[in-house]
């Protein structure tokens, strides 16, 4: 019996090795479950160094993966922003969403001292119910910044502080970038490694307080973290966020 409960640990940490999926390339994509993993190297020509994702595992709405990097050179621009993209929340209505309920567990395995990158949900907002992120479709960048190191800050410059939603206190970031307004909530007390939340009431709270139309659509929800200089491995053990429309 001994034995065979060996073979059985030892045969299921294959199949786990086996579902691993690494993506290096600078825009390389692969799916994950409900979700689709991107690399996004978009600002890689900025600085000197290096990524790879790894996809671990995608079971229902649940997703885990990890990045590692080693970026140098012009500490205030980002180099990246590796992500899990849900393919199922979306297009739908702020006005018709009823909930958003989301988790996020994390946590960095390794990191450099003096590590300058951000920890944050990217969600883009449109007239039109759905369009690519960062393009003529997109009207707000909605960002929540789980975690801020090394100094860096978002787009734009505070507009309010202390605001208090889904548990924890915000600092409210506003600012302009391409055809699109960036609305950046950034966590006043840390890092928040363990997220549950219903992204509903940050929706609820830029409806009535920053002037966003409840007719916007939801047109992705991503996840991910943007580095700007240093090196780090950051772990992502489980993952998930759904719609639900009245």
């Amino acid at each position: 019996m001994l034995f065979k409960l060996s073979s059985a640990v030892f045969l299921s940490q294959l199949v786990a090795l086996a579902g691993a999926q690494t993506i290096s390339g600078q825009y390389d994509c692969v799916p994950a479950g409900s979700y689709t993993l991107c690399q996004n190297l978009w600002g890689k020509s900025s600085g000197v160094g290096s990524e790879s994702s790894t996809l671990n595992s995608a079971s229902g709405n649940t997703v885990s993966w990890s990045t590692t990097y080693n970026w140098a050179n012009n500490p205030n621009n980002v180099k990246s922003y590796p992500n899990v993209e849900s393919t199922s929340a979306k297009g739908a209505q702020l006005s018709r969403i009823s909930s958003a309920p989301t988790s996020w567990s994390w946590n960095y395995n390794s990191q450099s001292s003096g590590l300058r990158a951000d920890v944050s949900y990217d969600i883009w907002l449109g007239t039109a119910s759905s369009g690519n992120p960062a393009s003529t479709a997109s009207s707000y960048e909605i960002m929540i910044w789980l975690s801020g190191l090394g100094g860096i800050q978002p787009v734009g410059s505070q507009i309010q502080s202390g605001i208090s939603l889904a548990g924890h206190t915000w600092n409210l970031w506003s600012g302009p970038n391409s055809n699109w307004k960036v609305l950046s909530f950034v966590s006043a007390s840390g890092d928040i490694t363990s997220f549950n939340a219903d992204l509903k009431v940050f929706f609820d709270y830029i409806v009535a307080n920053q002037g966003v139309a409840s007719s916007q659509y939801v047109q992705s929800i991503q996840a991910g973290t943007e580095p700007f200089t240093g090196n780090a491995t950051l772990s992502t053990s489980s993952y998930s966020v759904a719609i639900n429309s009245a």
